[in-house]
């Protein structure tokens, strides 16, 4: 769900990614407290209005990242129509949809460089007990980057399947999207590996 930078700007890309994560962090935390149905669904109205404020562009940009979550909104409903809890279904869906679309908001809207000098000071004090900052830094980074291509990869493998078959590709695809995301870590261990890994860290 994480996506990388809107090519349109907005006022929000130069907000401090600081502020901007903070305020994630605490719109996530109003958002899981409140049970209400009538506030989830003025806050997921909100959102839509925030996508919307830049143009279309964005909005169309910014739906299509959330768009793979509707198996798990599905799935959501699906179970708490079956158990005869609608209402707090509708409440979880609506929760899980805002806060995964504030989280894309802030990243579409946020420099990668930017979101890792935050990591980098907010981490920066346990450095003096061994932490190794320089991985965390490039873990985040990596998942960051690296969720949009992968899933631009499982939709690509989606469309070669239907166009050599009438059947849906289904699981059928887990096995080659597994074997592309080896490989794609197996290319970065060695760019790493190439590069000296963690190496200096050890000289520090």
């Amino acid at each position: 769900m994480i996506s990388l930078t809107s090519p349109v700007k907005t006022r929000a890309h130069g907000w401090s990614a600081g502020g901007k994560l903070a305020a994630l962090c605490l719109a996530s935390v109003v958002l899981f407290a409140a049970p209400y149905l009538w506030f989830q669904v003025i806050a997921a109205l909100s959102v839509l209005i925030l996508y919307a404020l830049p143009g279309g562009i964005f909005l169309r940009y910014g739906l299509r990242r959330i768009w793979p979550l509707w198996p798990f909104v599905v799935l959501v409903l699906i179970w708490h129509v079956a158990t005869g809890v609608t209402e707090a279904g509708v409440v979880i869906a609506l929760r899980m949809l805002s806060a995964v679309a504030l989280a894309n908001l802030v990243t579409m809207t946020t420099k990668l460089d930017a979101m890792m000098a935050v990591v980098h000071r907010l981490l920066g004090p346990f450095s003096r007990f061994g932490l190794n900052i320089r991985a965390i830094e490039l873990a985040a980074a990596m998942v960051i980057r690296f969720t949009p291509i992968l899933s631009q990869k499982g939709a690509a493998l989606a469309l070669a399947w239907r166009a050599r078959s009438r059947r849906r590709a289904s699981w059928r695809v887990i096995v080659p999207f597994m074997v592309l995301a080896l490989d794609d870590a197996d290319h970065v261990a060695e760019a790493l590996r190439a590069r000296g890994g963690f190496e200096l860290d050890k000289d520090l």
